[in-house]
């Protein structure tokens, strides 16, 4: 495969932005070779600037679940910079989506627009220290909730202790109001909970450890013991929320959150998040509360319209049963080309998304997520790019099928995959 256009081009991009990316996984350090500079996508394919084009199962990390350049979508962006692109005042817009993401998931009452998964999640946490008077927060061990500073908080020593900063330029004063617990550990968070908690965040089916699926009455649980203390439950929805259904993880587990974060699918491709709950909650927000946020691109109309036909889109009946079917058959179809080549490989799947783990390991948590094999997935990795499929360059993060893929794109990913296998072997 000839890339090297994609080699001038990162060269190039190393003298002006760090690392030449401006997201550390773009980079390939894990998974090494040559980042693919993209410079088209159409319907389930990325094309590179040299020409090469792959089946792509990032889909912008999840955001794009219509496929690229959806006819819809570009039409309506198109409809929507005729009359400009940003105004930094209210527009009929975003009021429409507000009602739209309102009436779809259960736990919003109110919603507030901002432009990334990284502000809605900021946003949401000190708007629960603002209603709560309350300081400490409880997070997961492998959950990522954006690159805010409460958020880049690893585990400590024990088994459930106070966060140290995983990131230079973190303060060890903001550092231990985040406390950071084991996923799926309920005696881990009995162990840590007290009256300064503000708030409980979770991704309810993780993504950013490769996928791993609560397990049965962790999330009942959650809500339990927050209930108990009087603190909140925020769910990170940014990557499930539109995904595993048009109500989103709390929609499938039946579990209502104080606070949702929400963004990827809610943008249709552009820059958004958002974070939504209880009136009586959100309600402590500025103007009306004393707690502050504010955002000169949020509600940004471009990406408010192609938000609104993407979730438009999504609300179609059967959607979703398409979206089951397809990475039904791929995900089996990957299963059986491991056992068939004698590849040890793990699954974790929730609708749409998935992740496969180079491991015999049942995957539960960060720690059981550290045991695939890294060499392995490098390998996986690079062989498939080679022959044209486009997944994720980081063994932990998640594969996303959208409605673009054909059944033509299983079928030849399924046998890429053998290939791949077969070489492992």
């Amino acid at each position: 495969m000839n890339i090297q256009e994609s080699r001038i081009l990162f060269e190039k991009a190393k003298e002006y932005i760090p690392g030449g990316v401006n997201s550390p996984v773009r980079a390939f350090k894990s998974v090494g070779g040559t980042p693919r500079f993209i410079n088209k996508g159409n319907g389930s394919k990325i094309f590179d600037v040299d020409g090469n084009s792959y089946i792509d199962y990032i889909c912008s990390w999840g955001a794009i679940i219509l496929g690229h350049a959806e006819i819809s979508v570009i039409s309506a962006v198109r409809d929507a910079m005729e009359n400009g692109t940003s105004f930094g005042a209210a527009t009929p817009l975003e009021v429409e989506l507000a009602e739209t993401i309102v009436d779809a998931v259960p736990g919003i009452e109110q919603v507030r627009l901002v432009s990334s998964g990284t502000e809605a999640v900021m946003s949401a946490i000190r708007l629960a220290r603002g209603y709560t008077n309350r300081n400490r927060i409880i997070k997961f061990e492998g959950c990522y909730h954006g690159h805010a500073d409460s958020m880049l908080i690893k585990a400590g020593s024990g088994a459930a202790t106070f966060g140290i900063p995983d990131s230079l330029g973190i303060p060890a004063d903001i550092a231990k109001y985040t406390t950071v617990v084991p996923y799926n550990d309920l005696e881990a968070v009995k162990q840590v909970m007290d009256t300064d908690v503000a708030a409980i965040i979770v991704e309810p089916v993780c993504g950013n450890m490769g996928v791993v699926l609560p397990q049965e009455g962790f999330l009942e649980g959650l809500r339990e013991i927050t209930t108990e203390y009087g603190s909140l439950l925020i769910f990170d929805e940014v990557i499930t929320g539109f995904r595993l259904s048009y109500g989103g993880a709390q929609q499938v587990y039946g579990i209502t959150p104080d606070i949702t974060c929400l963004g990827k699918i809610i943008g249709g491709g552009f820059p958004i998040g958002a974070y939504g709950g209880k009136r009586e909650i959100m309600e402590c927000i500025s103007p009306i509360g004393g707690v502050y946020q504010a955002g000169t691109l949020s509600g940004n109309p471009v990406a408010v319209q192609a938000g609104l036909i993407t979730l438009k889109m999504l609300s179609i009946i059967g959607v979703y049963e398409f979206l089951d079917k397809h990475t039904t058959k791929l995900v089996d179809g990957i299963q059986k080309a491991a056992k068939k080549a004698g590849v040890t490989i793990t699954i974790n799947r929730m609708a749409s998304m998935f992740s496969v783990f180079f491991t015999e390991t049942s995957v539960t948590n960060y720690s059981t997520a550290m045991t695939s094999d890294s060499e392995k997935y490098a390998a996986f990795f690079n062989s498939l790019l080679n022959d044209g499929i486009y997944l994720p360059p980081s063994r932990l993060e998640a594969w996303f099928v959208g409605l673009a893929h054909t059944a033509e794109d299983i079928e030849q990913t399924i046998e890429t995959v053998e290939r791949a296998f077969s070489r492992l072997k």
